[in-house]
């Protein structure tokens, strides 16, 4: 396949993120809706938690298999040294991943007064998005967070998809494609979980925003795949991925337990986790 082939594999597979985003534009939803889409997001973000983790440690134990089993994989090396550097490699982007954006958070106002009342960070509520002209709300802010954890984990499927079509398995690709475009479209939704209880509707230049950073490093993930192959980039970004969407996940679970509802919180975090069971399915048809 050539190279434009490959590429137009990956700008397919990420493409397919800006499906959910216009979700992210209805209003006049009741509190119970909204709080269903909420915990809509937080079973996306679980699943892919545990499937961003599950791809960085199979990796690191196939490496523990070569040094326990060497019997088992012939032709193949690994030492100690090496494994532990892959470890270190998972738990160095966890904590990057997962604590830079606490700091961050730190960095932000952690009080906002309206009519002389102290509204925490993070609440659901109207007035806490009273926000001086031009600035971010907390739901945009978090919405933007997502994206970007979403991003660093389309990177890394990114990067599988290219090594696939480099190393001629034009049919895995292929595969590896349909099973990520639908990966994909269900984290379009995760992203505008937050926005549904914004008082004005996100414009289209910030869904556009959203959707490119969310599937955006799939086509540059591809285009790094298609021309060398490296597992300590794809645990790196992995791990970093897994960490960001942890802490987005414990933001929005504290968002969803103040607006009440907890019928609805539940029923769209299982509704959740089973639609990113339900596409990684197709994933794992392809053999990935």
């Amino acid at each position: 396949m050539s190279t434009a082939g490959i590429l137009g594999l990956g700008a397919i597979a990420g493409t397919t993120i800006f499906l959910g985003l216009p979700v992210g534009r209805a209003r006049k939803l009741s509190l119970e809706v909204r709080t269903l889409l909420n915990a809509l997001a937080i079973g996306i973000l679980v699943f892919l938690v545990w499937d961003v983790l599950d791809h960085a440690v199979a990796t690191i134990d196939s490496r523990l298999a070569m040094i326990t089993t060497p019997h088992a994989h012939p032709g193949t090396h690994e030492s100690w040294w090496g494994f532990l550097g892959f470890a270190s490699l998972l738990a160095a982007g966890l904590g990057v991943g997962l604590l830079s954006l606490v700091y961050y958070d730190r960095l932000l106002p952690r009080r906002r007064t309206v009519g002389g009342a102290s509204i925490g960070p993070g609440a659901a509520a109207t007035e806490e998005y009273a926000q001086r002209p031009g600035a971010w709300s907390p739901a945009k802010q978090l919405a933007l967070m997502i994206a970007i954890g979403i991003g660093l984990h389309n990177f890394a499927e990114g990067l599988a998809i290219g090594q696939s079509a480099a190393g001629g398995e034009i049919n895995l690709a292929v595969l590896l494609v349909i099973g990520f475009g639908l990966h994909n479209a269900t984290e379009g939704f995760g992203i505008v979980g937050p926005l549904a209880g914004e008082p004005d509707r996100p414009s289209w230049g910030l869904l556009g925003l959203l959707g490119l950073i969310g599937g955006g490093p799939t086509f540059l993930g591809t285009v790094i795949g298609q021309a060398f192959t490296s597992d300590a980039v794809s645990v790196a970004f992995l791990a970093l991925a897994a960490g960001s969407i942890l802490y987005v996940v414990v933001q929005l679970v504290g968002v969803a337990l103040r607006a009440g509802h907890k019928e609805m919180l539940y029923w769209g975090v299982f509704l959740g986790l089973v639609a990113g069971f339900a596409t990684d399915f197709v994933v794992s048809a392809a053999g990935a």
